[in-house]
């Protein structure tokens, strides 16, 4: 998985259209091994990301769990931590 796609799912508050957006154009890109498409492919980009960050969302809507929401705050501080065992 891309490293810059997160869990989108059961967080406290819940995930925002911009963050969506974000992990539907992080995906495109991945799949396309492109970061910026050329001219004659900026349409079909543009609409892939579209599609993308519509079939997220319902996604999202849809799921249900019986966890208790996750805090933003808390899983990057234990990000942050990981890190630091890690690279010191």
């Amino acid at each position: 998985m891309c490293r810059n796609i997160r869990p989108l799912f059961n967080y406290d508050p819940p995930a925002t259209t911009d963050d969506v957006y974000a992990a539907a154009l992080q995906y495109v890109r991945k799949v396309s091994g492109s970061t910026k498409p050329s001219q004659a492919n900026e349409t079909a980009f543009a609409t892939a990301i579209e599609e993308v960050a519509a079939a997220t969302a319902k996604l999202l809507d849809s799921l249900t769990t019986t966890a208790p929401p996750r805090s933003r705050e808390l899983e990057i501080a234990k990000a942050r931590e990981r890190n630091l065992q890690r690279f010191g």
